[in-house]
C-alpha cells in the first residue's frame, strides 16, 4: 500500500493555532509541553507562523524566578475557511477561524444524483460564503464519501452517491474562483480529530465512521494512509458473508450491508420491530424503552463491526480506536455485541486497546472538511499542490505589515 502523507509540519504548525484558538495565549515554553514538541522545533515553528502573520507576540507572563516568557497570541484576522461535507440528499456547510473554531454552519437538501448536481453544490456554496466574516476566505475544503484522486485534483468516485470520476474540483474551482481542496470525509475527518480531538494524544489511531455508511482512516506516525487511489480505509466493504445482501457497490455480503443505518432499519422492519414506514429513530426509541428485538439489531451489528475492527487492529496496531459518526447516539446499544466480540477476536497482547467514543454533530464533518484548507499553508511536502500554492498566496497576500511586526 503507497502512503501519501499530510506534512508532519502541517500538523505541528495547525496544532499551535489550534491550542492558542482554544485555550488563548501561551508561552512557546508552554507550547512545546502541551503538544510533545521540543524546545528547539517549537522555536522554529513560531518563527514561521510569526512570519507568515498567524501569529503576535504579546506581553510577558509573569515570572516566577528567571527571565520572564513571551507570550504568543493568533492574529484572528489572519484568515478563514469554509468545509462542505457532501451527502445523497444534503449537504452540510461550516466557516471556521484559522485556529478552526467554528463560526457558523448550515444544512441545505441536495439530490447527489441529479444531472446539474455540480452546478447545485456551487450554488449553494456561493450563498454560504456571502454570509461570512469579512476576513479573507482561504479555500474551500469538500469533504465526500469515496475515492478522490488527490486533494488537488478532487476527481471523485462515491458508490454511496452514484459518482464515478466526477470533476468535484475543477468544476467548484472555475465556478467560484477559489482554491478548492477535495478529500474523502473520513480522513479530513480524521485529519480534525488529529488536530482537535482526541487524535491529538495520539500519533498512530484507527479512525472509524458508523452511521449512513462504515468507513475508516488510519493514522500512522501522525500521517493519514490515502492508499494507492485515495482509497484506503474502505472497511465497510469488507466482504463478510458470501449469501449476504448485494452492497451498493455491487458486490454480495459487505460490511456496511449489515451494519449501516439502513441495513439496521430493514433487519428492524423484516423482523416487526418498527413499522414498514419507520428509520433508525424508531428503532433507537424502541431499544431504549427496552425492547429487546431492537437492541438485538444493534447488537448484532456491534458484534460483526467489533470482529471486522479487531482484525484491522491486528493489522495496523494503532495506540486507540476512535468512533465517531451519526450511529454514535446510539453507541449504548451498539456496545454490547461490540465490546465482547471485539475484545474476543484481538490477541491477548492487544485485548485492552482503548475504544474511544466522540460526541457528534452533523458539522463534524464539514469542520473536518475545512481543516484541509486550514493545514494547506504549512504543506511542507506539496500535496495539495498549486491548489496548496493558491491558499498560501491569499494567506501572504492579506497579513499585513503591522501583524508581521
Amino acid at each position: 500500500m503507497a502512503i501519501r502523507p499530510m506534512a508532519r509540519t502541517d500538523v505541528n504548525r495547525s496544532a499551535i493555532l489550534a491550542h492558542l484558538g482554544a485555550h488563548g495565549p501561551a508561552s512557546r515554553a508552554e507550547l512545546a509541553r502541551t503538544l510533545s514538541l521540543s524546545p528547539a522545533l517549537m522555536t522554529q515553528l513560531t518563527k514561521d507562523l510569526l512570519h507568515d502573520g498567524l501569529l503576535r507576540e504579546l506581553e510577558h507572563q509573569a515570572s516566577q524566578g528567571g527571565r520572564p516568557a513571551r507570550m504568543l497570541g493568533l492574529v484572528s484576522s489572519a484568515g478563514r475557511a469554509v468545509g462542505v461535507k457532501v451527502a445523497s440528499d444534503h449537504v452540510a456547510f461550516v466557516e471556521v477561524g484559522i485556529d478552526g473554531t467554528v463560526l457558523r454552519t448550515a444544512s441545505e437538501p441536495f439530490d447527489a444524483a441529479a444531472t446539474t448536481m455540480l452546478m447545485s453544490l456551487a450554488g449553494l456554496l456561493r450563498s454560504f460564503i456571502a454570509g461570512g466574516s469579512s476576513a479573507p476566505l482561504l479555500g474551500i475544503g469538500v469533504g465526500v464519501p469515496g475515492s478522490v484522486d488527490s486533494q488537488a485534483a478532487g476527481v471523485v468516485s462515491s458508490t454511496q452517491l452514484k459518482w464515478n470520476n466526477v470533476p468535484i474540483g475543477a468544476t467548484l474551482r472555475r465556478e467560484l474562483g477559489l482554491p478548492v481542496l477535495v478529500e474523502n470525509n473520513v480522513n479530513a475527518l480524521a485529519m480534525a480529530e488529529r488536530l482537535y480531538g482526541l487524535g491529538r494524544r495520539h500519533r498512530n489511531f484507527l479512525a472509524v465512521t458508523i452511521g449512513t455508511g462504515i468507513g475508516a482512516a488510519i493514522v500512522i506516525d501522525g500521517l493519514i494512509v490515502r492508499g494507492f487511489g485515495g482509497g484506503a480505509g474502505e472497511i465497510g466493504h469488507i466482504p463478510v458473508r458470501e449469501d449476504g445482501p448485494r452492497c451498493t457497490c455491487g458486490n454480495i455480503g459487505c460490511l456496511e450491508t449489515f451494519v449501516s443505518e439502513s441495513a439496521l432499519v430493514a433487519t428492524a422492519r423484516d423482523r416487526n420491530v418498527i413499522a414498514p414506514g419507520a428509520g433508525v429513530a424508531a428503532l433507537r426509541d424502541a431499544a431504549d424503552r427496552g425492547n429487546p428485538a431492537a437492541i438485538a439489531v444493534f447488537g448484532e451489528a456491534g458484534h460483526l463491526l467489533g470482529r471486522a475492527i479487531a482484525g484491522l487492529v491486528h493489522v495496523l496496531d494503532p495506540e486507540v480506536v476512535i468512533l465517531l459518526g451519526e450511529g454514535t447516539a446510539d453507541w449504548g446499544h451498539w456496545s454490547y455485541g461490540f465490546e465482547p466480540a471485539f475484545r474476543a477476536a484481538l490477541i491477548p497482547a492487544r485485548r485492552g486497546i482503548p475504544v474511544a467514543v466522540e460526541t457528534w454533530q452533523d458539522a463534524s464533518w464539514a469542520q473536518g472538511a475545512a481543516t484541509l484548507v486550514l493545514a494547506t499553508p504549512f504543506d511542507a511536502e506539496g500535496i495539495a499542490g498549486e491548489q496548496g500554492d493558491l491558499v498560501r498566496q491569499r494567506l501572504v497576500q492579506q497579513a499585513s505589515p503591522q501583524e508581521r511586526s
